[in-house]
């Protein structure tokens, strides 16, 4: 486990973790610039579970989702800082606007999403046993992290 791996290969793990009735959980993001928010979302999500994939916008995607500015950190990168982390055990990079592809191709058990979404908002939710909103961490966002950066930094520094 603790890999970057592509949707085929992806597809294979999770039919041999399915076979081993292992609880996959599974979540999604651009996860552009990483916070407190995320990591509190990883930690609840691998609590849910035995294996935690979490699934990144290409950087493609991310940028149709969020302008043209973005993505800040390539997905190659995104990918390497996420399998850093303790919670998670998978990253796969998805090209399409939402992840209802890959968690048909997936059929995880459980989907996480943040609290900001309504459950009727969360796409995909019709592939997985359960959904669980984790509560969205006030204050801790991509854009709020930005909109400091410039506030503070707002000119080139050395």
């Amino acid at each position: 486990m603790n890999r970057a791996l592509t949707r085929k290969e992806m597809q294979s793990e999770a039919a041999k973790l399915k076979r081993q009735s292992k609880k996959i959980v599974f979540t999604n993001g651009c996860f552009d610039l990483l916070h407190t928010g995320h990591t509190s979302l990883f930690e609840k999500a691998k609590s849910l579970g035995d294996v935690l994939i979490v699934a990144i916008n290409s950087d493609k995607s991310l940028s149709r989702l969020k302008g043209p500015k973005r993505p800040l950190v390539c997905e190659k990168d995104r990918a390497k800082l996420l399998l850093a982390l303790k919670p998670v055990d998978y990253v796969v990079v998805f090209g399409e606007q939402t992840p209802k592809e890959i968690l048909s191709e997936l059929r995880p058990d459980i989907l996480v999403k943040g609290g900001d979404y309504k459950l009727s908002e969360i796409v995909g939710r019709e592939y997985v046993k359960k959904v669980y909103r984790y509560p969205f961490v006030k204050g801790k966002s991509t854009t709020n992290l930005i909109n400091t950066i410039v506030e503070r930094y707002g000119r080139k520094t050395e």
